[in-house]
């Protein structure tokens, strides 16, 4: 569990983070460089979770990777099936990242929603229903590792 206060936003206790596949921490099918390391890092900190529709059919590979089992988001409706999955988890101890139109929901509901920056995109809807932009996904899990940066991010 990681717990913050955040000056003139309150507490935030992140029990759950849940993250997009395709685009956020897997580029064409391939798990970015650095992505495994930094979730075994935060396995002792927060619960993680995986939603993906396996755009490239290669989920079965990553979850090997991470060492992990995506939760399969069915074709339609994807966008509110993420956030039925956070909300489904207590919405208000969830940190999501993700960075496709799909993810702007699950964002929102988080009670920390980050949007990264992508080679395959950015979605202007996702990018507005987050609290945090980053340039990366490896600067998102990152985060995690130094929280005094939300801190200095969010604080208003």
């Amino acid at each position: 569990m990681i717990e913050l206060t955040i000056p003139g936003r309150g507490d935030l206790t992140i029990e759950h983070l849940v993250m997009d596949v395709n685009g956020t921490l897997a580029v064409d099918g391939a798990l970015i460089e650095g992505v495994s390391k930094r979730i075994g890092a935060l396995r002792d900190r927060v619960e993680i979770h995986l939603l993906t529709a396996d755009t490239h059919g290669r989920q079965a590979v990553i979850d090997h990777l991470l060492n992990l089992e995506a939760t399969r988001i069915q074709a339609g409706r994807e966008a509110e099936q993420k956030a039925e999955y956070v909300r489904s988890l207590g919405a208000n101890r969830v940190a999501a990242i993700g960075q496709g139109a799909n993810d702007a929901f699950m964002l929102r509901e988080a009670a920390l929603g980050i949007c990264v920056m992508s080679v395959e995109g950015l979605a202007t809807e996702t990018l507005n229903a987050a609290d945090l932009l980053m340039p990366d996904t490896l600067s998102a899990l990152d985060l995690f590792d130094k929280p005094l940066r939300l801190i200095a991010s969010l604080r208003k």
